[in-house]
């Protein structure tokens, strides 16, 4: 193997480059490694014995560092700053001293890494026959046996994700903005409008590259065209926005399959930010992803507590804000917006579930992990039925509580809601057996019909059927039951939520079709 290349200035401010033309021996160390302090001695009895004939380098970790060991030991052999470690992420090693012989054919060998007398003794005569010369003078016997050295600095956590952020290679490519020192980075990305309105994580390289890896994509790799801008963005920026939503690297191929969701031309993601109705995506996740990244389906499902479903939702947003530019005031047009625009994301609770799980009704398997986003204006909303004892009964309240969608008033609408029955009200529906899900539509369709006549506006509310239209209409015509959905298919139904609490929840939807969004649902690919 061919040593790699590197430029270090020595405690002179020399700079010394390798490879030289001549053999070397590097050894890799920091001076608050007491092995490192062991091995100084030998590396200078080495230099003393060979230096005329080949490089007897030691490379510190810490710039301080270098200088102490130096007057410690009284050493003479040139010490190179390795500070910044970029040398040691290039040699790849894990335990320092760490040292290596490129003999005069140049092959870099394996280190020897740590402290065991006798491998150091086999290098001391493998160099002295490479070079035809006497044995270094050192005193082996006065040595131990074996010292275990310690781990390198580079391998450092933090420091490691930041080396390899910036090493040739790294798939970070996104236009990097430097922070003055004398700036706060968080006031900073709240100035730049990066923000929701809450706290960001700052998405630095190191950060990135560790959220990169929750994925096996191309970090370059085009995800989708986020409107308004229709500006592409790759997995990279996705990974961005997702730092500094606040999730795990494990959550990125959510996020990623969350974006790619709701930038279809199906669901619209255009028209449900300029709407004034105050649109916002809601995601569910099905699949056996949920239990594998933590995401809460049971107690508090849709509130707060559960860092899995809070940030993916902020991402996808945050991805739709920054790289989209759907700002409140820009093209987010909202009357009154909602909470939901900070996120809203959970999943299904399908093991508590008599029905087959969402992404199962839209096309996907069983063992297939799927985001479903919905366009939702409000919720959500809480449907409280505590003494129905019988099926159709509790299936009559959760119709009852779907009605005011829009306004009770206004029926026949082609409008999504999405409909999460508690594990409770579930028992109910189910206590004399099978209630499927069509049952279930088409009793909320039945308990909601209305005739016509009753969607008139009048005194008590103009909105609904203008009266100069209901004026053309037979009485048979205003006599004849109005449903509140358009279809059945309209009402999408999940299962989540505490087993204790007779209190199911409904999200109100946005127009659907051509004219409005689609429900889209993605596959998660990790």
């Amino acid at each position: 193997m061919t040593a790699t290349a590197f430029s270090l200035p020595d405690l002179a401010g020399e700079l010394r480059r390798f490879p030289t033309e001549r053999p070397a021996l590097i050894c890799f160390v920091k001076e608050d490694c007491a092995t490192c302090n062991l091995a100084a001695p030998v590396l200078e009895a080495f230099h003393h014995a060979w230096g005329e004939a080949a490089d007897i380098w030691m490379v510190g970790q810490t710039a301080d560092g270098n200088a102490i060991l130096r007057d410690r030991h009284g050493l003479t052999l040139p010490i190179l700053d390795d500070s910044a470690l970029r040398a040691s992420l290039a040699w790849d090693f894990e335990i320092v001293p760490a040292a290596y012989w490129i003999g005069p054919d140049g092959e870099r060998r394996p280190p020897i890494e740590g402290f065991v007398r006798q491998e150091w003794e086999a290098l001391a005569d493998r160099i002295a026959a490479d070079l035809e010369l006497a044995a270094a003078r050192v005193a082996w016997s006065e040595l131990p046996d074996w010292c275990p050295g310690c781990g390198s600095k580079h391998l450092d956590p933090d420091i490691h994700d930041r080396l390899l952020a910036e090493a040739e290679g790294s798939p970070i490519r996104a236009r990097r903005i430097d922070v003055a020192p004398s700036d706060d980075v968080d006031e900073f990305m709240y100035d730049q409008g990066f923000s929701d309105g809450l706290p960001l994580v700052a998405p630095t390289p190191e950060r990135v590259l560790r959220m990169l890896s929750g994925t096996a994509r191309d970090p370059q790799g085009i995800v989708a065209i986020v409107p308004p801008s229709m500006a592409p963005v790759t997995v990279e920026k996705v990974a961005i926005n997702a730092v500094m939503a606040g999730c795990k690297p494990e959550y990125l191929p959510v996020v990623i399959a969350g974006v790619e969701a709701v930038c279809t031309d199906e669901f619209n993601i255009h028209g449900v930010n300029a709407t004034t109705m105050g649109a916002t995506p809601v995601l569910v996740v099905n699949g056996p992803i949920r239990q594998r990244i933590g995401m809460n389906m049971k107690q508090a499902a849709l509130g707060n507590g559960n860092r899995a479903n809070a940030t993916i939702g902020r991402a996808v947003r945050l991805v739709v804000r920054n790289v989209g530019g759907a700002r409140p005031g820009g093209t987010d047009r909202s009357t009154m917006s909602s909470p939901m625009k900070f996120t809203m994301c959970f999943a299904e609770w399908e093991e508590g579930s008599p029905w087959e799980p969402l992404h199962v009704e839209r096309g996907f398997q069983r063992e297939d992990s799927v985001v479903t986003a919905f366009a939702m204006t409000s919720g959500p909303v809480q449907i409280v039925d505590q003494e129905s004892r019988e099926p159709d009964q509790i299936a009559g309240t959760l119709g009852l509580g779907l009605e005011g969608v829009f306004l009770s008033k206004i029926h026949r609408m082609p409008v999504d809601a999405l409909l999460v029955v508690c594990p409770e009200h579930v028992k109910t529906l189910t206590v004399d057996g099978d209630y499927p899900k069509a049952r279930l539509r088409d009793r909320i369709q039945a308990v909601t019909s209305r005739p016509l006549r009753e969607m008139v506006g009048n005194e008590v509310s103009g909105a609904g059927i203008p009266p100069a239209s209901a004026a053309k209409m037979t009485e048979a015509m205003l006599a004849s039951p109005a449903p509140k959905f358009a279809d059945g298919k309209f009402i999408h139904i999940v299962v989540a939520g505490s087993e204790a609490g007779k209190f199911s929840a409904a999200f109100h939807g946005w127009l659907t079709g051509a004219a409005g969004s689609a429900v889209v649902s993605r596959k998660i690919e990790c």
